[in-house]
C-alpha cells in the first residue's frame, strides 16, 4: 500500500466516523489505565460489565488499596486471568501512590515501569487520555495492517514502527482506532467481512470474500 492508498485509507474511514474512541469505559486517566490493563485476553464489553459497579467505587489508586485484592476480584471475577490482574492492578496501584501522588504518569517510559503495564497499554493511556500521537497494535490492528499491506510485521512492535514512519499527519491521533474498529467489525478475524468494507479496494488481501457467505464453512487464513 503506498502513500496515496494509506491517505484515502484513512480519509474513508474518517469520513465514516470522523471521531472515533475506545469503546471501554472509564471516567479519568486511572480508570482508564486499570480498563485497558483488564483487557488483555477479554472484550470491551466483558470489561465493561465488570468495572461498572468497580468504578462506581474505585476513582483512584488509593480507592484500589482500600478495597484490596480479594475486593477488587470480587468485582472482575468474570474476566479471564482475574487472578494475576489483580495482584498487577494493585501492584500498579501502590506504586502510583507511592511514588506518583497517585497520578498517572505522561510518558511510555514511565508508564511502563508499572506492573502489568505493556508498550501497548502505555499507548492507549497515553493516546486516549493525554492526545498523544500513538499506534497501541492489538491483534485487531496486526491483523489489519498485515491482511491490507498497510504495515506488514512479524511482531506487533514491527507493525507499530512502520505506521509511525507510514500513517500522514492527518490522521494520527485517530489512526489506531480506526484500524481496530474496522478490525473488530468488518476484518474480523475468522470472516472478513470483504463485501462491505469501504476500503476494499485499496487492500492487498488476496482472499477477498466478495458476497455473504451465509453457510460458508471455510474461512480465508
Amino acid at each position: 500500500m503506498n502513500k496515496a492508498q494509506i491517505f484515502e485509507f484513512f480519509r474513508r474511514l474518517a469520513e465514516d466516523d470522523p471521531a472515533p474512541r475506545t469503546e471501554l469505559a472509564y471516567g479519568n486517566a486511572y480508570q482508564l489505565l486499570v480498563a485497558v490493563a483488564l483487557s488483555a485476553q477479554a472484550t470491551d464489553v466483558g470489561v465493561n460489565k465488570a468495572t461498572r459497579a468497580l468504578f462506581a467505587k474505585v476513582q483512584t489508586p488509593q480507592q484500589m488499596l482500600d478495597l484490596g485484592e480479594d475486593g477488587l476480584k470480587e468485582h472482575i471475577k468474570t474476566i479471564g486471568l482475574f487472578n494475576s490482574k489483580a495482584k498487577n492492578v494493585m501492584a500498579l496501584s501502590q506504586m502510583l501512590v507511592e511514588d506518583y501522588g497517585g497520578k498517572v504518569p505522561d510518558t511510555r517510559e514511565e508508564l511502563v515501569k508499572l506492573p502489568g503495564v505493556g508498550r501497548k497499554t502505555a499507548n492507549v493511556v497515553l493516546n486516549c487520555w493525554f492526545g498523544q500521537e500513538t499506534f497501541a497494535v492489538d491483534t485487531h490492528i496486526f491483523r489489519v495492517c498485515n491482511r491490507t499491506g498497510m504495515a506488514k510485521g512479524k511482531t506487533p512492535e514491527q507493525v507499530e514502527a512502520k505506521l509511525e514512519k507510514r500513517v500522514p499527519p492527518p490522521f494520527r491521533l485517530h489512526a489506531h482506532h480506526w484500524l481496530i474498529l474496522h478490525g473488530r467489525y468488518v476484518c474480523k478475524a475468522r470472516q472478513a467481512e470483504c463485501w462491505r468494507c469501504k476500503v476494499i479496494d485499496l487492500c492487498s488481501f488476496r482472499k477477498k470474500v466478495l458476497t455473504s457467505p451465509k453457510g460458508r464453512s471455510k474461512q480465508p487464513d
